[in-house]
């Protein structure tokens, strides 16, 4: 299978799907969630970085739909550009696809060996190994350090930089060796995880406009729509959470102040917070560590 759709049920309850209303994917990847909504009834506008994805749903997908290759922070442009203003509810399935992860030659994952990639973008040219073989020591350690949150950040970055002194690092499993004899043996997660996770986010800039992303997907929002928000590490979750906080406070003037001046109104109402159930866990390991946030728009 492509990809397993997380929280699928929880997410399609949330949105609340109406006949013959528009909604958005943010990010498409093989299409579960847009297979779900299209089930209903719903009709959906689909971004995505990835070609493959693009493809895979065209090719799969039970009716059509509208294709944007894009960005999802570029999200009010992209619909703009074919005459969308204003969609009825929206879901956002941040982080990596099973594909992604699965395909060695996409080269994201330290459970395969291939070439040193982690492009969602494969247009893009900046890939994991600029970043491997072309940041210095301190740059390669503070990635490490703010996106992995990685205790061994700067035992891997020192020895990152001494491989490559001999030759490039050219493939994932070269990039994990380093990583698994830089770090003493630790029980539960592999040793590479949190740095692939951390090279991932600095090649794909995946949380440098996620904040503005949010914001911009649900100005799209109908009053009395949904923005379905999927996360999957906290650095991501603790975004979501600043976002809709600013969503659902009135005032947002400084405590100091005694009276209010920023006639700052809230524009959304927070529905839910969950996390996957144990069937969900037991048939898809990987779900574990998302978190589904719903907010409702309104005004």
């Amino acid at each position: 299978m492509y990809h397993v759709p997380v929280l699928f049920d929880e997410v399609m309850s949330a949105l609340n799907v109406e006949k013959g209303k528009l909604y958005l994917d943010c990010t498409l990847g093989g299409g579960g969630h847009t297979r779900g909504i299209l089930e209903r009834g719903g009709n959906v506008v689909g971004i995505d970085r990835d070609d493959d994805a693009i493809a895979h749903c065209k090719a799969t997908l039970p009716r059509e739909i509208t294709y944007i290759k894009g960005k999802y922070e570029d999200a009010k442009r992209l619909l703009e550009s074919v005459g969308i203003t204003k969609v009825d509810g929206a879901v956002m399935d941040l982080g990596v696809s099973s594909h992604q992860l699965d395909d060695a030659s996409r080269g994201f994952s330290y459970m395969h060996d291939g070439a040193l990639d982690m492009r969602m973008d494969k247009g893009q040219e900046f890939s994991a190994r600029d970043v491997v073989n072309g940041y210095s020591q301190a740059e390669i350690e503070d990635i490490l350090r703010r996106y992995g949150e990685e205790s061994f950040s700067r035992r891997i970055a020192e020895n990152i930089v001494k491989a490559r002194k001999a030759k490039p690092i050219e493939t994932t499993h070269e990039l994990s060796d380093i990583i698994v004899s830089s770090v003493p043996h630790r029980k539960g997660a592999h040793p590479a995880k949190k740095t692939f996770q951390a090279i991932r986010i600095e090649v794909n800039g995946e949380l440098k406009n996620l904040y503005d992303a949010i914001v911009n997907v649900f100005s799209l929002v109908e009053r009395g729509g949904r923005l379905c928000v999927i996360s999957f590490h906290s650095l991501e979750d603790r975004i979501v959470k600043a976002a809709y906080k600013e969503f659902t406070t009135d005032c947002v003037c400084p405590k100091y102040i005694p009276v209010c001046v920023c006639n700052h109104r809230a524009i959304g109402k927070s529905v839910s917070r969950i996390k996957p159930g144990q069937e969900e866990l037991n048939n898809n390991p990987r779900s574990a560590s998302a978190t589904l946030r719903v907010i409702e728009k309104l005004i």
